[in-house]
C-alpha cells in the first residue's frame, strides 16, 4: 500500500498540469516582459551611433569592422550618423571623429 502511494504513475499528473498552467503562465509572462523592458532601457546618449539593443548593436558594429575593414566601416558610419560617431570595437565603446 505504501509503494502504491509513492508510485508516480498512480496520480494523473496531466490533469494537474492543465489546471495550473494558464494560471501560472500569465504572471510569469508579465514578469518576463517587465524585466525585458528594464533590461533594454538605456539612457539615451547625445552621441549618435548604432543602438545597444541587448548587446546586438556592439556585435553588429564589431562585425562590420571585421567584414569591411576599418576604413570602409568608418566611412559607412560617417555617412550614416555624421562626423562624430559612437561604435563598439571588441566590446569597447569607440568614438570615430572625422571631417
Amino acid at each position: 500500500m505504501v509503494l502504491e502511494t509513492l508510485n508516480p504513475m498512480h496520480y494523473n499528473i496531466t490533469s494537474l498540469v492543465q489546471d495550473t498552467m494558464p494560471v501560472a503562465t500569465v504572471p510569469i509572462l508579465l514578469l518576463m516582459c517587465f524585466l525585458f523592458l528594464i533590461w533594454n532601457h538605456e539612457e539615451t546618449s547625445s552621441i549618435p551611433g548604432p543602438g545597444y539593443c541587448m548587446g546586438i548593436g556592439p556585435l553588429i558594429s564589431h562585425g562590420r569592422f571585421l567584414w569591411m575593414g576599418v576604413g570602409n566601416a568608418c566611412n559607412y558610419y560617417n555617412k550614416t550618423y555624421g562626423d562624430f560617431v559612437r561604435v563598439w570595437i571588441s566590446g569597447e565603446e569607440t568614438f570615430i571623429i572625422s571631417k
